[in-house]
């Protein structure tokens, strides 16, 4: 049996992964989803990178797991990749679901496509937090009306200094067992830092035709390429 610790990205909170948690649950495994310090319901809950990246660990550790399969959606690809490094042998593997991938030493918003000063912009003018997703902002990502509102609705401000602190790995992150889940209604092809990543042998990608919300637009699909990822 896996135990699967699943974070989802900026803005969300473990109520994201409401869908899949059952499908995970029904083939036998565990399912832990977390919500991060800052977030829904820990929203007044202080929080920078290093935060987050122990809230993953205290959850491995305090719920003492063993097999984990540690899952990072989005944002939430740069603290799983560091907490992976810090969980010892109680890690199986890491499964990122079309998220950025910590580099030692750089932010999040050190490689954010549209340059690092419009999030900064946004931390700035929203009193220290990214200010949250819009109905435009999900667009053209394979979304119902019912899910976009889901996950407008659900949303809230994302702490700022998350996305600033820079990462720690001790390790080249290429060493790890991971599954890189790339999500083609966003983008058809990997970024260059995962597309180096998955040259690796302990690396593979596995393509979704969806787009980066795929725990809401399809979760049944998306809880099949996590177990796929536990019995390889």
């Amino acid at each position: 049996m896996a135990n699967f610790v699943l974070i989802a990205g900026a803005w969300l909170g473990a109520w994201a992964w409401d869908e899949v948690v059952p499908e995970l649950r029904a083939g036998g495994h565990g399912a832990h989803p977390l919500t991060l310090s800052g977030l829904a319901d820990r929203q007044n809950v202080p929080a920078g990178q290093r935060t987050h990246v122990q809230d993953i660990v205290s959850e491995v550790e305090c719920l003492d797991l063993r097999d984990v399969v540690l899952v990072g959606h989005s944002y939430s690809g740069i603290p799983v990749g560091q907490a992976a490094e810090r969980i010892g042998d109680r890690l199986a593997g890491v499964v990122f679901v079309d998220s950025s991938v910590p580099t030692d030493g750089e932010s999040f918003v050190s490689g954010w496509p549209g340059g690092r000063a419009m999030v900064e912009a946004s931390i700035a003018a929203t009193g220290g937090y990214w200010a949250p997703l819009t109905e435009a902002d999900c667009e053209g990502q394979g979304l119902t009306d019912e899910q976009i509102a889901r996950i407008v609705d659900g949303s809230t401000p994302h702490p700022g200094a998350t996305l600033t602190e820079p990462a720690v790995l001790v390790r080249p992150l290429g060493a790890l067992p991971a599954t890189y889940v790339k999500c083609l209604l966003d983008g058809a092809e990997p970024s260059d830092d995962v597309a180096a990543l998955l040259t690796s042998e302990h690396w593979r990608l596995v393509e979704m035709d969806t787009g980066h919300w795929p725990m809401f637009s399809q979760p049944r699909k998306l809880a099949r390429i996590l177990l796929d990822a536990v019995a390889m």
